[in-house]
Order: structure tokens, then C-alpha cells, then sequence
């Protein structure tokens, strides 16, 4: 049965090569972050952290693109892990800060290379283009 309708072909989805580049990227992530025991997403809120210290949870959701449902469970084990700390703020109770700790910290030491290995790995992609498509992929970010 033929396809009538172009519009519905997956070769004409920008979404699908978005999606399909994003699950390939976070894979070449995977193995090196496994053995210092991080997912991609505890990664990037660690990236967060390094650069502020200290972050609401609805100011590292805004950095991130993600919800306090998906942030909460995950705060909540760097948490247990001594890598965080959470307190809400006594002016709001609806607020609650997260604080890296001495040990959320020295994990930066152990990460300082990850972005090379990853460049390295994505190494058809030259230095111009990758800006271009950085540029291009935070102008989406922003609809």
C-alpha cells in the first residue's frame, strides 16, 4: 500500500533525525559515564552545578528543558549519594535550592575529558558546522 500523503513520510520529519542524532549522541556518552556511576541527565545537572553552585530547582528545570517530576527523583539520589544538598528557602517554602557538595565537586575532575572523548567520537562533524548546528538547535530550543 502506497503512502498518499507526503507530509506523513518518516524522510520528511525533521523531528526523526533530531531524535535519531540525540539517542546516538547520548549513547557515545554512556560508556563513559557508567563507571563513575552517572546517567546523561544526572550529568548535565552536574554541568549546571559546576558552573553555579547553587540552583533552584525551577532555574536548573529552565537550564535544562526538563520538569520538577523528572528533576525531584533524580536530585533526591545525588542527594543520598553526598553529592548534593537540597533546602527549601525559609522567604519560600516553594523554593528549593540545590547545593553542590565538596564531593559533587572533585566529581568535576573525573568528567574534565568527557566532552573531548565525545568530540572525538562525533569526529565527521568539523568545528564550523558543529557551531552552525549548535546555533541552529538553540534557536529551536527557543520556540
Amino acid at each position: 500500500m502506497s503512502q498518499p500523503y507526503e507530509q506523513l513520510k518518516l524522510e520528511n520529519q525533521l523531528c526523526f533525525p533530531l531524535y535519531a542524532c540525540a539517542r546516538k549522541i547520548m549513547g557515545l556518552y554512556t560508556p563513559v559515564l557508567k563507571p563513575l556511576g552517572l546517567t546523561y541527565t544526572q550529568y548535565i545537572v552536574f554541568m549546571v552545578l559546576w558552573e553555579k553552585e547553587k540552583v533552584s530547582v525551577g532555574e536548573l528545570g529552565k537550564a535544562l528543558h526538563l520538569d520538577a517530576g523528572t528533576l525531584t527523583p533524580l536530585l533526591k539520589n545525588l542527594e543520598k549519594s553526598g553529592y548534593v544538598t537540597r533546602e527549601r528557602m525559609k522567604e519560600d517554602e516553594r523554593v528549593t535550592m540545590i547545593c553542590i557538595t565538596k564531593k559533587g565537586d572533585e566529581l568535576k575532575e573525573a568528567c574534565k575529558d568527557i566532552p573531548g572523548k565525545v568530540a572525538t567520537a562525533c569526529g565527521r562533524l568539523d568545528p564550523e558546522k558543529a557551531k552552525v548546528l549548535y546555533d541552529i538547535l538553540y534557536g529551536l530550543l527557543e520556540i
